[in-house]
């Protein structure tokens, strides 16, 4: 395993530490900084994991279908916990989790017929949107709340673009599916 994958890993690992932070009244007002600094260490191993990868020639196809999962559960994670936090609308998760189950079960379909879908460039933007609206929504800073929502909103946006996106440029993976 290399160390871009060893990043990757590390990303998920810190879910359940990010979650217990957020939700648990254990430290009073701490556990909202405490889950904000796991939130921004995994972040920042999404970062480090592709530009390792990419400058030490150490593309994988366990990266390329793990890297963008422990994505997906990193975000989708802290969205779910913004919901019950009422940080965050049920409608505004649902698409977003939605358009993570659409383009999982895509990329299922394309391993099948032994295609690898890295992510695009629309992916990571939306990625990295929703991670910094996150990091508003956990900071949950008064003085910041418009622009977390406009982020919030460029954030679904730029998911249901980058849908889309996945879907027109890799239509012919529907082709021939029984």
């Amino acid at each position: 395993m290399n160390l871009a994958n060893k990043l990757t890993l590390l990303r998920v690992f810190l879910i359940p530490f990010f979650v217990f932070f957020l939700m648990s009244n254990v430290f009073g007002d701490y556990g909202k900084w405490f889950a904000l600094a796991v939130f921004i260490i995994a972040s920042l191993t999404d970062m480090l994991d592709g530009q390792i990868a990419r400058r030490k020639n150490m593309i994988t196809t366990f990266g390329k279908f793990m890297d963008p999962l422990a994505d997906k559960l990193l975000v989708c994670s802290a969205m779910i916990c913004f919901v019950a936090l009422n940080r965050l609308a049920a409608w505004i998760v649902i698409i977003i989790i939605g358009r993570e189950f659409i383009i999982s079960g895509f990329r299922l379909i394309a391993a099948e017929k032994g295609i690898v879908i890295a992510a695009g460039w629309w992916g990571k933007f939306k990625t990295a949107f929703q991670m910094f609206a996150v990091i508003l929504l956990i900071a949950d800073i008064d003085k910041l709340w418009l622009l977390t929502q406009i982020l919030v909103y460029i954030a679904l946006a730029l998911t249901i673009i980058s849908l889309v996106d996945y879907l027109v440029k890799n239509k012919d993976v529907m082709k021939d599916v029984k």
